[in-house]
Formats: structure tokens, sequence, C-alpha cells
């Protein structure tokens, strides 16, 4: 596959991937899958609607994920 495409979840991340490091990975991959690093004007509908589904579904995987042996980090609760 791409290799430029990054793990983008702990422990790879240290924190919840970016929006930005989502759609980058979504462009890397509809680059590789169309063979076309920019499409045409007549593909570019099509090109980017690929590359917010693609996003849209990493952003999905990427929630419902559960990383095992993973603590979960809870917020410091407020003083009262």
């Amino acid at each position: 596959m791409c290799r430029s495409i990054k793990t983008l979840r702990p422990p790879v991340l240290p924190e919840e991937a970016t929006e930005e490091e989502i759609r980058a990975a979504a462009l890397q991959y509809v680059r590789k899958v169309s063979g076309f690093r920019a499409p045409a004007a007549h593909n570019r509908e099509v090109f980017d609607r690929a590359v917010d589904v693609v996003a849209q579904a990493t952003a999905e995987l990427l929630d419902g994920l559960e990383i095992r042996g993973q603590g979960r980090q809870l917020a410091p609760e407020s003083a009262a």
C-alpha cells in the first residue's frame, strides 16, 4: 500500500489524529488507488468526493477503535 500514509492511532500518535492528518491520509489513499496525483478537471468532483468519503470512514474507524493496554486518560476534575 502507500508508504506515505502514516498510522493515525495511539501509540504511534500521542493524541487523537487531527482532521488535517485524516484528510491527508485519505488524499494519499485516493491518489494511490486512482493513479492520479491530481485529477483532470473532468474527474475533480469524483476525486474530491472520494477523498471526503475516505476521510469520513477513517474518522469513524479511529473513533470506534479500542486500543487495549492503553489506559484511558480522564480530564482532571475542576476544583469546586
